[in-house]
């Protein structure tokens, strides 16, 4: 059980919605450079921010301009921004969320993607069968990485399950989610294939040639995770999303090596020094040189009221935050319950 909460200010729905994030003694903190990234020493089990709940369209997100990054829903031409429905597909098909303390460094060319970061924490899919809500803080053991090419720029996925899931004992790596959770990859694989296309998008591009590593065991789960981000896009009329190593999906150890890169990314981001070393540790040396002063922080904010020492430590801010005002949400347009049918001609 985490320790740290949620301040909501404002409707959901709403251009003016906030999550700010506070710890246990209800001091403000931001979700991208206070919580940890690892929950537990032995840097097993780790924190992920969960900034969309399973089933909804909204498009939440850490902002990373904003000081102390409450979580706000993004916005395009003044308009709050939604995932459109693909048939039988409703909204996202896993909480979906970031890696506190990993910045995949937009400076940095990966070897295996041959493409840079895209300014963002690491995201994440956390498979599990509860519905989370928006700034729950998860502990989860990591599964498999895919590499989405968005627009020339690398965005990792991870695939999670949190650690209190009644199957949490069984996933233990990528080759496990097809034994235990069959279907999920198909349907994966259709909506990330699909989802751009009411958009009038092409197809997303992978990595790993869009194939699982060890596909004779997950065929289902791993083409289906592959189809759900080559596609999602397809109904805001934008092309489908591309993927390094042809979409195929990495297993557990190419994920932590995903995850620490990321995390060393952040910390070159806020103040570190160190080299990347894979993924995970990559992203987040990327981040300590971001809120180190080491990295251009590229609009980014790295205000934060506990990373002593570092460039953007700032304890004052705190009193900035304003107060918890959590308010009914808003109307959501009708059109964006649309199903959208997508001819086999169109894919």
């Amino acid at each position: 059980m985490s320790d740290f909460k949620v301040r909501q200010v404002g409707a959901p729905n709403t251009l003016d919605y906030r999550v700010f994030f506070e710890d246990g003694q209800k001091k403000p903190i931001s979700p991208f450079h206070d919580i940890p990234l690892f929950a537990n020493e032995a840097k097993t089990v780790l924190n992920m921010v969960v900034e969309i709940p399973r089933w909804t369209n909204g498009k939440l997100e850490i902002s990373k301009e904003e000081t102390l990054n409450p979580i706000k829903q993004d916005v395009k031409k003044g308009k709050l921004r939604y995932v459109r429905n693909c048939f039988p597909h409703h909204g996202y098909i896993w909480n979906y969320g970031a890696f506190p303390q990993t910045w995949e460094d937009p400076s940095a060319t990966h070897p295996d993607t041959k493409a840079k970061g895209d300014n963002d924490p690491l995201d994440v899919c956390e498979i599990g069968e509860q519905v989370a809500y928006t700034g729950q803080v998860k502990q989860v053991k990591v599964l498999g990485v895919m590499a989405l090419l968005d627009e020339g720029e690398t965005d990792w996925k991870v695939l999670v399950v949190d650690v209190n899931d009644p199957l949490a004992s069984k996933l233990n790596d990528i080759e496990d989610v097809e034994r235990h959770l069959p279907g999920l990859i198909r349907a994966t694989n259709e909506w990330f294939r699909i989802y751009k296309i009411p958009d009038g998008k092409p197809e997303n591009q992978f990595a790993f040639s869009g194939e699982a590593k060890n596909k004779r065991h997950l065929p289902g789960l791993i083409r289906a995770t592959n189809e759900w981000f080559r596609i999602y896009k397809i109904p805001d009329g934008k092309p489908e999303n591309q993927f390094a190593f042809s979409g195929e999906a990495k297993n557990k150890k190419y994920a932590t090596e995903v995850i620490h890169e990321c995390n060393e990314a952040w910390k070159r981001l806020v103040g570190g020094q160190a080299d990347p070393a894979g993924v995970i540790h990559e992203c987040n040396e990327a981040w300590k040189r971001l809120v180190g002063g080491q990295a251009d922080p590229a609009g980014v904010s790295i205000v934060n009221s506990t990373q002593q020492g570092t460039k953007g430590f700032n304890d004052s801010s705190i009193g900035n935050v304003p107060a918890a005002n959590p308010q009914p949400s808003g109307p959501i347009d009708p059109s964006i319950d649309k199903w959208f049918f997508i001819s086999s001609s169109s894919i």
